[in-house]
């Protein structure tokens, strides 16, 4: 084998590799992928831009706003790795309702946002509890434990079943709430707080933000 094959070889073993890692572990532990690792399928197509499909990563970047999957889930345990850059700010948001006048949604209130964010920055000094990493936005609070040094892959867990919501930071509890005995703390209605099922949104707010491995349990 020549030099140029040989290089084309490890290269395409390389691509391969990241592909097959993003839906490896959502096969060995009996999870269906959420991202294929190669291209947006199960994400609404018109919610795609500012995002990027690399080397098996999802790509939240600066221009990322609300990435919408195509599918409604409810009781469910979803699994993902994700990576934020310093001062990143970005949400999970699970069970939500999309307006129906076609206007943007508000993950935190038409469902429930589960905050992302490194918050140990100047500019997030004065965030509240409940908009540290992993905390309910608006609703409850998480622990500020578990989270790894920026720039290494962190692993969430967040399990919803009826009204409970659990989050697990690298095999860290930092939430466990029962969304019908918590009222909102931020001021606001949450028209969304006690919804059984909806979309899961990725909610960009003009920070690099990487993702892998989403894989998603329904329960």
């Amino acid at each position: 084998m020549n030099s140029r094959r040989f290089f084309l070889s490890a290269a395409l073993g390389l691509c391969t590799l990241a592909v097959s890692a993003s839906t490896s572990r959502a096969a060995d532990k009996g999870f269906t992928p959420l991202f294929d690792g190669k291209s947006f399928a199960g994400w609404k197509a018109d919610t795609t831009k500012g995002y990027e499909v690399k080397d098996g990563l999802l790509i939240c970047t600066p221009e990322g706003k609300h990435l919408i999957s195509e599918k409604t889930y409810g009781d469910f345990h979803l699994k993902f790795d994700f990576k934020l850059s310093q001062g990143a700010n970005n949400g999970m948001g699970i069970r939500c309702d999309l307006p129906k006048d076609g206007k943007a949604p508000s993950p935190h209130l038409n469902g429930m946002e589960i905050q992302l964010i490194d918050a140990n920055v100047p500019k997030h000094e004065k965030i509240k509890d409940w908009q540290h990493h992993g905390s309910i936005y608006g609703l409850v609070p998480a622990k500020h434990e578990g989270m790894k040094p920026i720039g290494e892959w962190n692993t969430q867990e967040i399990i919803a079943k009826g009204t409970k919501v659990t989050v697990i930071l690298n095999g860290v509890t930092i939430v466990d709430a029962d969304l019908s005995k918590v009222k909102p703390i931020d001021g606001h209605e949450h028209p969304g707080q006690l919804n059984a099922s909806g979309h899961f949104i990725i909610c960009g707010h003009n920070d690099h933000v990487e993702f892998r491995n989403l894989a998603i349990k329904t329960l």
